[in-house]
């Protein structure tokens, strides 16, 4: 890819996006993955079991983007959670850490008042590209 040019990444091993956005864009150096939510890529439909599972398809989804990317979850410099609830954080926090278990990237947690498909968790995150 040459110099300040950005392409659009898209696989099959994550869900589609929703509305008018990428799965994620990458640029020469970065990759960047919109939010993804705990859907199934095979059936669009949420996997909203309990938070312990959502959590975990939200986190594979990242992980199979960033892949498609040319990257991996070992290369996030910055992730940023949204939840519905911050009473789920502490059950959140024990997913994510499961995906980033030494030396986890920059991240924020916010509360907000509603994601799509209602799901109760959103990750987003930043990641460099492999040499």
């Amino acid at each position: 890819m040459s110099a300040n040019k950005r392409s659009i990444v898209r696989t099959s091993d994550a869900p589609q996006a929703i509305g008018p956005y990428s799965q994620a864009v990458k640029t020469d150096t970065l990759v960047f993955v919109s939010g993804q939510i705990a859907l199934d890529p095979a059936t669009g439909s949420l996997i909203d079991s309990d938070i312990r599972t959502e959590t975990r398809q939200a986190m594979t989804n990242l992980g199979n983007i960033l892949i498609a990317a040319g990257s991996s979850l070992d290369k996030v410099v910055k992730a940023t959670l949204f939840i519905r609830n911050m009473d789920d954080f502490a059950m959140i926090n024990e997913v994510y850490g499961e995906f980033f278990s030494t030396d986890p990237p920059a991240r924020a947690c916010v509360e907000v008042a509603r994601l799509p498909k209602n799901a109760h968790v959103e990750v987003e995150a930043v990641a460099l590209l492999n040499e």
